[in-house]
């Protein structure tokens, strides 16, 4: 448990656990030796040993500049794909808006056309234009021709009529004359009764 818990304080002191804070200690542990070097030799070494952590910390920052300038690119990088997917997804409702649009559209087009078709439908049914005019002009020849006809019968009806009249007017006469004939013949036949009875 407890070196989990030096581990922890390390890592949250040494940043990314590159190690930069012990080269820091040693560096100047190393500046401490060199300064209280007795010989010569022993204080070149120490020298030696202080220019080598130098380069570590050199590079090392080095390499923590470089990381830091790509995740600045890098966050560039990510705000320009950000920019460029929220145009996207900006086109896309606009292309989904249009094409709701075009569907509602289609849908108009298509229900006209049913109708348009169910109407054709309708309408080859009966004849054409052509051909109803041909009907009418046979319609109206043929109403002329019973027209005439009526008119025809109407006129011998009504000579039927004036020849009936006269007939009955003749049948009249007729029925008057035999009427006074028979009168007549009566009289003759009473008179000679008499004449014979006198």
């Amino acid at each position: 448990m407890m070196t989990d818990e030096v581990i922890r304080k390390r890592l949250l002191i040494d940043g990314d656990g590159a190690g930069d804070d012990r080269r820091i200690n040693l560096l100047v542990k190393t500046f401490f030796k060199w300064c209280n070097s007795g010989s010569h030799e022993e204080g070149y070494s120490q020298y030696e040993r202080m220019l080598g952590i130098l380069a570590q910390c050199e590079f090392s920052m080095g390499k923590t500049l470089l990381v830091y300038d790509m995740n600045l690119r890098e966050m560039e990088n990510y705000e320009k794909i950000y920019k460029e997917t929220e145009s996207n997804i900006m086109a896309a409702h606009e292309k989904i808006a249009e094409c709701k649009k075009q569907i509602q559209q289609a849908k108009r087009i298509r229900k006209n056309r049913q109708e348009y078709d169910a109407l054709a439908r309708v309408i080859q049914t009966h004849p054409d234009r052509h051909e109803t005019l041909k009907q009418l002009e046979a319609l109206g020849k043929e109403l002329q021709h019973l027209s005439r006809i009526k008119e025809s019968v109407e006129d011998k009806l009504e000579l039927r009529r004036k020849q009936f009249h006269v007939l009955l007017s003749t049948i009249r006469e007729l029925q008057q004359t035999l009427e006074n004939d028979e009168k007549l013949l009566e009289a003759d036949d009473v008179q000679e009764t008499r004449m014979d009875t006198q």
